[in-house]
């Protein structure tokens, strides 16, 4: 048994690391203690683009923890180190995912290693660096993550970005666990009436420019031309929807979509997955996405784009369909061959034997081999 500190997001919080942090807390807590502290606050108002950071599911993933750190109190951050010294953790966990992050993580790690036997510090790394980068990323990545002893990545693309910086790094590649647990409750059927004489595309999670909607958009006609289909779109625009409705009207698109503009609660999230014939993720850039796994993780097929780790999780032609990204013709021809071929059952049965690929108790192996691991911080 090891005595874990986990650091993270967690509820009444949302979105994907906040669920990735509470599932990866009751795994380990099946066999080990766990202290998972989490925020007090998580980010200044002005700072966060969503209109609120609380997750308004019924029935959210929960794990204990204690609320202790507060983004911009430094003090905090001391009361955060003194809490992991008297838990006198083996092991530290602390995700990465924005710059913002750096100070914090870089204020922790330092007093986390100023023990004469300090614990095994691990970093898993969501986005090694941001989707839209600025010019101090890398510096901000060294001053938050220079003192681990290991790093978890959920890609390819992500490990050859670390080891580009670090190459002395331990770095583990491990899938992106499922989400299969998210929204167990869902309501059947989803809250707002869909067609029922068509195929429902689904495209979910936060809106931002580098997840491709208006590629999806433009490709929308051509599938049309072949097959009557019904696109829902679920997610909050953080850069606003007027850009994508002006796209709409201008390819006549209005009738044969569904927009609901709110980061909507996990049931209702899972009702519209089951409700879908096939989630469609048309991302510029992408190291790994949550948004395959809770997709996956409730049987449904996926057609994406060949960007980082999505090409990884996503078998071409097994459990969905893999196109270039920003290929406007090769996403319809995606499409079109998904229903015209009949492929939905082929990938619903192969995506049902394959879920052990994306279990939590693999990521744990992976944490298990860089705590046996000699020690190697990359500063």
């Amino acid at each position: 048994m090891t005595r874990y500190c986990l650091i993270g997001p967690t509820y009444p919080y949302r979105g994907g690391i906040a669920h990735y942090t509470t599932l990866l807390t009751q795994h380990l807590h099946q066999e080990h203690e766990v202290l998972l502290i989490s925020f007090s606050r998580q980010y200044p108002r002005w700072l966060f683009p969503g209109r609120d950071d609380r997750d308004p599911s019924l029935h959210p993933l929960q794990a204990e923890a204690e609320y202790l750190l507060d983004s911009l109190n430094p003090l905090s951050w001391w009361r955060t180190w003194r809490r992991i010294r008297q838990w006198q953790a083996e092991v530290v966990i602390i995700p990465w995912w924005v710059p913002f992050w750096a100070p914090v993580w870089g204020y922790l790690s330092w007093g986390i290693k100023q023990r004469p036997h300090p614990p095994r510090l691990l970093f898993i790394c969501h986005n090694v660096l941001p989707h839209e980068p600025g010019r101090l990323d890398k510096l901000a990545l060294r001053l938050a993550l220079s003192r681990g002893d290991g790093y978890i990545v959920h890609s390819q693309a992500d490990e050859a970005q670390l080891q580009a910086i670090w190459p002395q790094a331990r770095v583990q590649v491990t899938p992106l666990p499922t989400y299969k647990q998210l929204g167990q409750n869902a309501a059947a059927p989803p809250p707002i009436p869909l067609p029922t004489d068509r195929p429902i595309l689904l495209f979910f999670g936060f809106v931002r420019p580098y997840k491709g909607l208006d590629v999806l958009l433009e490709a929308l006609p051509l599938v049309l031309a072949d097959c009557p289909v019904h696109l829902l779109i679920v997610g909050e625009f953080w850069q606003g929807v007027e850009k994508y409705r002006e796209q709409i009207e201008r390819l006549g698109l209005r009738p044969h979509l569904t927009i609901i503009d709110r980061y909507v609660p996990d049931e209702e999230l899972v009702a519209y997955v089951q409700r879908a014939n096939a989630a469609i993720l048309p991302y510029r850039s992408a190291t790994q996405s949550a948004v395959v796994q809770v997709a996956l993780g409730h049987g449904c097929p996926v057609i994406t784009t060949a960007v980082g780790g999505l090409a990884e999780a996503v078998q071409d032609g097994v459990t969905g369909l893999v196109v270039p990204a920003g290929d406007v013709a090769g996403l319809a021809a995606a499409i079109q061959r998904y229903f015209s071929h009949n492929l939905e059952p082929i990938f619903r049965t192969n995506i049902q034997q394959q879920t052990g690929n994306f279990s939590w108790t693999r990521l744990e192996r992976a944490i298990n081999q860089l705590c046996q691991s000699p020690s190697s911080s990359p500063a």
